[in-house]
């Protein structure tokens, strides 16, 4: 199922995407902005993992009784 979501953006930013779909880097603004928000998914578990490889190093193992345990 999809969604339609409204935002606003500033004048050089909206021009910004225009420009990134007309020269094909993206099939269309939708796809600009799916592309962006999964570059965020991908920094946000980079971020995660960084984390908890450092509670690791640590000494904060986490001891895991299942593979629901590893969220």
């Amino acid at each position: 199922m999809r969604n339609i979501i409204n935002i606003s953006l500033p004048d050089t930013m909206a021009k910004t995407v225009k420009k990134e779909v007309k020269k094909g880097e993206f099939a269309s603004t939708s796809e600009f902005f799916r592309h962006l928000i999964r570059l965020w998914n991908t920094r946000k578990l980079a971020q995660e993992l960084n984390n908890d490889k450092k509670e690791f190093e640590a000494g904060k193992r986490k001891i895991l009784k299942s593979l629901k345990n590893l969220r």
